[in-house]
């Protein structure tokens, strides 16, 4: 039986903590995240871009207690991927999967239990967090990003939660935010796994700020110079660039509303079937390739989720991550 002395309890962040000493002992050219003090700021940098910096365990016990350690001393901290192809790709869930099929389940609860409580951690950090989020950004990656205060997407942002897919739900707190964006665009995205693109994020309200690829190191070196948060909002403001352009999925919001407003999965179905349209036949399409179980649990969790706080939400999350490792669609997908 799973109580809430198993979940997201001030303990994990102890438990977490003591790995800090000897991550931060690491050659940084060697490290998987290269943790960076620039006087009164904090630069992470997810250093794994082979593997489209994707977060493993190791990486998230160098970034929780670095946070923590942090909090009390930096005036910001600025988060990036290494490479130019990603921010963090998601979850690297490979030595997850290969416990679970041997009957281990312990790896993936430990994995995402500290993950989560890392979450938990950005969503609450008392001084600014931003988030490069430049390249792939999805599931884990989204966690890193989407719940801190300053979110800088690129044109080369390229945003999904495509955890119906692989037998998992939309998780890092995808109960919170997604069914938090304007109308059911939340809903659309987590059931679906939809890819937005570049300016697409600030138009969706996941992105705080939109700036060129190209001037994201003249903004980096803005905002270490920066002196208070006046300061950093001024120069995120100036980096900050907009456009006439309409958002990719403006002819179909209205769609999306009336179709995922509905009910239940089936119900949702049985609105794109009537809608008979180019759109609602693809979205049906897409849907039928997703986990039917995911898809039920993505639907209920977000419904619950849109009354919960983050830390709530989260804590509902790793209930279902436990039992998502009981079931075979996760290992398959």
């Amino acid at each position: 039986m799973i109580t809430k002395s198993t979940i997201l309890t001030s303990n994990i962040g102890k438990y977490t903590y003591k790995f800090y000493n000897n991550a931060r002992k690491m050659s940084t050219d060697q490290s998987d995240v290269i943790i960076q003090n620039i006087k009164d700021k904090g630069v992470i940098i997810l250093n794994r871009p082979k593997a489209l910096n994707a977060l493993n365990l190791s990486m998230v016990r160098k970034i929780y207690p670095a946070l923590k350690d942090w909090e009390p001393k930096k005036t910001l901290v600025i988060i990036k991927g290494a490479g130019d192809k990603a921010f963090c790709a998601g979850g690297d869930v490979k030595n997850v999967v290969e416990a679970g099929l041997k009957g281990d389940q312990s790896v993936g609860r430990t994995f995402f239990r500290e993950e989560y409580t890392t979450n938990g951690l950005i969503g609450s950090y008392k001084i600014p967090y931003i988030a490069f989020i430049d390249g792939i950004v999805m599931g884990g990656g989204v966690g890193l990003s989407v719940h801190g205060q300053f979110r800088v997407a690129t044109e080369k942002t390229l945003f999904a939660m495509p955890e119906t897919q692989i037998g998992l739900f939309p998780d890092v707190g995808g109960s919170y935010f997604l069914p938090r964006l304007k109308g059911r665009l939340g809903w659309y995205l987590a059931l679906t796994g939809y890819r937005l693109k570049g300016i697409d994020l600030l138009k969706a309200g996941i992105a705080t700020h939109y700036c060129e690829s190209n001037q994201l190191k003249d903004l980096e070196e803005a905002l270490l110079n920066s002196s208070n948060e006046e300061d950093i909002k001024i120069i995120l403001a100036k980096f900050n660039k907009t456009d006439k352009s309409e958002f990719s999925l403006k002819s179909v919001l209205e769609k999306i509303d009336n179709c995922f407003s509905a009910n239940t999965v089936e119900e949702i179905l049985e609105r794109l079937e009537r809608d008979g349209s180019t759109w609602a036949e693809g979205t049906i399409n897409l849907l039928k390739k997703m986990s039917p179980t995911s898809l039920k649990v993505t639907f209920k969790e977000l419904q619950l989720g849109q009354k919960l706080n983050l830390q709530e939400c989260l804590q509902m999350e790793y209930r279902l991550a436990f039992h998502c490792l009981e079931n075979k669609d996760f290992f398959e997908g």
